[in-house]
Order: structure tokens, then C-alpha cells, then sequence
């Protein structure tokens, strides 16, 4: 049978579709898991920037806690600082300098929490383990990191 060339050449070209999937590069299973678990820390990370614009009780005791001052403007400020860092986070053109202002932001949580002795594991850590997750989400889901980190 006879196919017109441009035909004949998209038949040859779609033998080469049956590998794995791929996004930008990358394995799109891997891609997908690195969205997940980048979506999850989005999440949970503007859900803390939120609690801190309204005036709770508990995020002012928490504050007290630490040794901050429970003035609501620190407070706002806090708030508005991690959702720009999220919000920096959570867009393609400038998830790389989100998630260095994330570390940056979570380990000053990391060392507030040392300064006054929480316990390790469920306190101290728990900024180590959000930084992870960041940085974790991005090396599944993005090329441009793997290669900046790479060197």
C-alpha cells in the first residue's frame, strides 16, 4: 500500500512512541510524584501563612513559646513572608529561588526551636523535614534544578 510520504514518515516516527513517557526529560511517573509531594508542602505551607493573618491564640502562644514578640504585626509578617516564599516556591519560572528562601525560612524555625531545647524528632526536625520535601519535590519535577545543583 502506498502512503503519502508525510504519512509513511509518521508511522516510522510513532515506533519510537512506545517507551516510557516522559515530561521535559524526565520520567513522567517521577514527574508526577515530585508534583504531589511539591503540591502537598504548597499546601500545607500556605495553610501556615494563613493562620498567621488572623489573629489566633495559639499561634501568639506559640510565638511567646519561642521568645518572639505576639504583636499581631509580627505575626502578619511571618504569615506574609512564608506565603511569598510559597507563592515563589510554587511558580515554574522561580521555584528554585522559593525553595532557597524556604531553607532559609525553615531554618530559622529550626533554630528557634533548638535555642529553647523542643524535643528533636517532632520539633526540631520538623523544619529538616519540610526543606527535604521542598527540595525533593523539585529534583523529581524539574530538569532546570537537577542541572543547577549538579554543577
Amino acid at each position: 500500500m502506498n502512503f503519502p510520504s508525510s504519512t509513511a514518515a509518521r508511522l516510522e516516527d510513532s515506533s519510537s512512541l512506545a517507551g516510557p513517557a516522559t515530561v521535559g526529560g524526565l520520567p513522567s511517573a517521577q514527574v508526577w510524584i515530585g508534583r504531589c509531594l511539591s503540591g502537598l508542602l504548597i499546601l500545607f505551607l500556605l495553610a501556615d501563612g494563613l493562620v498567621k493573618l488572623v489573629p489566633i491564640p495559639a499561634v501568639s502562644e506559640t510565638l511567646s513559646q519561642l521568645g518572639y514578640p505576639t504583636t499581631v504585626g509580627f505575626e502578619r509578617g511571618l504569615g506574609v513572608l512564608m506565603l511569598l516564599c510559597t507563592l515563589l516556591y510554587a511558580v515554574p519560572q522561580t521555584e528554585a529561588l522559593g525553595a532557597v528562601l524556604l531553607t532559609g525560612y525553615l531554618g530559622g524555625a529550626i533554630a528557634s526551636q533548638l535555642r529553647i531545647g523542643n524535643p528533636v524528632f517532632s520539633h526540631l526536625l520538623f523544619g529538616v523535614y519540610l526543606g527535604v520535601a521542598a527540595w525533593a519535590g523539585l529534583w523529581l519535577r524539574s530538569r532546570k534544578v537537577r542541572a543547577l545543583l549538579a554543577g
